[in-house]
């Protein structure tokens, strides 16, 4: 069946404001200088564009004493992996990729509301691991402005393992983030905002490796179709998909509509449905045929 259905030493705050155009544009050479002066990095990177500008910016200050480390793990899409191995390719900066496993503590398996706070943890501390042997003495992210407002435990590990967020730092949001990475021209300036594949997991439900695969897979299937904004919620052996808006109705139309579907049935969820409104926006099923 188918349905559619805080601030550190070193950095002044700034106001919160969701205007680019309120930003003093002399904000990202403020940054470097500020980096520049802290000393060797670990830049914490995923294949997204926030933490691609700071690893920019890092490069800029420090050249070869900035690194660029990714983490692998079963959370982790396939293309977020290669993703980051293009952008760290374009900034120019050392870049290491290393393998972790949150599975391996029962706290993140179970999926609890604090779930980020766990796989956070063990992510910090492989990241520290690494920073330390390499000669990292500051610690940075992706973290903006935007990101402040919402429920993210995932923070809390973050600051507890001593890590800056220079952006948040400077006051920029998504909005100055996108500016500033597109100036600079990095390749993933564009590309829509992803998270790990456990967020799609309703909180309660177990995660599993094997859960984690399928969820990759059935996103890999609609992005195969030109969707660009892609979540595959779960929730039991439901899988509901969010696509953009704009892109709704086209997911509805016949054939890709059951093509889709079935895809999806192969990968092992009985049940399949769509988010009407699209990614983003209200939650609601409607039945599509």
């Amino acid at each position: 069946m188918f349905y559619i259905h805080r601030g550190l030493p070193g950095f002044a705050m700034r106001s919160p404001t969701s205007s680019s155009a309120a930003l003093p544009r002399a904000t990202a050479p403020e940054v470097v200088r500020i980096l520049a002066a802290r000393g060797p990095a670990l830049v914490a990177m995923s294949g997204g564009v926030d933490s691609a500008l700071v690893a920019s910016l890092a490069f800029e200050a420090l050249g070869s004493r900035a690194v660029a480390v990714t983490l692998t793990g079963p959370a982790v899409s396939a293309r977020e992996i290669e993703r980051s191995r293009s952008v760290a390719r374009a900034i120019g900066i050392e870049h290491a990729v290393r393998p972790v496993d949150p599975l391996a503590l029962p706290e993140y398996r179970s999926n609890p509301s604090d779930r980020c706070f766990f796989c956070r943890s063990v992510e910090t501390r492989a990241l520290r691991e690494f920073g330390e042997e390499w000669g990292a003495v500051q610690y940075v992210d992706g973290v903006h402005r935007d990101d402040l407002g919402d429920d993210r435990p995932g923070l809390i590990a973050m600051d507890r393992a001593g890590f800056r967020h220079p952006l948040a730092e400077v006051g920029w949001g998504k909005e100055e983030v996108r500016l500033a990475a597109r100036e600079r021209g990095l390749p993933n300036w564009d590309e829509p905002s992803d998270a790990c594949l456990a967020s799609r997991v309703r909180h309660g439900q177990p995660i599993t490796a094997e859960l984690l695969r399928r969820v990759e897979l059935a996103e890999d299937a609609l992005r195969a179709h030109g969707f660009r904004q892609v979540r595959v919620r779960v929730e039991g052996s439901l899988a509901r998909i969010e696509v953009e808006p704009e892109s709704v109705a086209r997911l509805a139309e016949e054939p890709l509509a059951g093509r889709i579907a079935a895809k999806l049935v192969s990968l092992g969820f009985s049940s399949v449905t769509v988010d009407p409104h699209g990614y983003g926006h209200a939650r609601g099923r409607v039945r599509l045929r």
